[in-house]
């Protein structure tokens, strides 16, 4: 007897802080994991979810989708609900819907939306700890505004792309060749600045690498010729140390429907 498959999208909001990063791994607390072991559970079925992207240990998720595939006859309404009432209070579920099984949370994505916060006060308050970097100086954010200009548009982001971001003996595709289409910054509240990057794509720790390297510029150890000098470079021994995980935040996978 054949069974109707149905593929189930989810919206998905964490805290980073406590697990491994999104993609399952053996012997450590992982997001994927950890919805997996609830929906296999409802299904009594072996669910593989497929996320929009992989973030990495310590950064959280306001908007992270991701897709499963079951024969189960349970509502989405019922999915909602069952997941979060098993799952840790560091992750939620705050939206189910039946989709086209064709879509593919990662595939099917035009465009992502990530923050990054920096705190830049002297004492950065507690209950800001974990989601935004402390940075206890002023920065010159003129030029940090210069540089983010730089980075809009299509580029080839070599620079800023970590070891492990793709397989590079294969030739095809678009590389390292990623397209930016907002970069900018904004100041949310006194001494709270949040970063903002809308692109088709992010290479590893592109953001955060971004973000080390946008440090130095506010802190005047590079001007922003040399900001530029290090993007045309594609080079990633050019750029600054990697910045934080925790300051980082995916706010939103956008597709053509939503």
């Amino acid at each position: 007897m054949s069974v109707d498959l149905r593929n189930i999208k989810l919206r998905i909001s964490y805290d980073g802080t406590s697990f491994s990063g999104w993609q399952r791994q053996r012997n450590e607390r992982t997001i994927q994991g950890e919805i997996e072991y609830c929906l296999r559970l409802m299904t009594r079925e072996k669910v593989d979810l497929h996320g929009a992207g992989r973030t990495d240990a310590g950064v959280h998720a306001d908007g992270m989708v991701a897709h499963f595939t079951t024969g189960s006859t349970i509502t989405c309404h019922d999915f909602m609900r069952g997941m979060n009432s098993m799952l840790p209070g560091a992750i939620r579920i705050f939206a189910v819907d039946e989709v086209d099984l064709a879509f593919h949370a990662r595939f099917s994505a035009t465009s992502k939306c990530y923050h990054y916060n920096i705190y830049t006060g002297k004492i950065q308050p507690p209950h800001l700890r974990l989601y935004s970097v402390h940075v206890a100086r002023p920065l010159h954010i003129p030029a940090i505004k210069e540089c983010l200009h730089v980075l809009q548009g299509t580029h080839d982001f070599s620079s800023f792309e970590n070891s492990g971001s793709r397989d590079k003996s294969i030739i095809s595709g678009r590389g390292a060749v990623r397209t930016l289409y907002r970069a900018n910054l904004t100041e949310a509240a006194p001494s709270q600045l949040t970063f903002q990057f809308v692109g088709d794509g992010f290479l590893r720790n592109m953001i955060r690498n971004f973000i080390g390297t946008l440090l130095q510029v506010g802190q005047k150890q590079l001007s922003v010729d040399e900001f530029n000098e290090i993007l045309q470079a594609k080079d990633r021994t050019k750029a600054a140390a990697t910045a934080p995980a925790h300051g980082l935040f995916l706010k939103e996978v956008l597709y053509q429907k939503q």
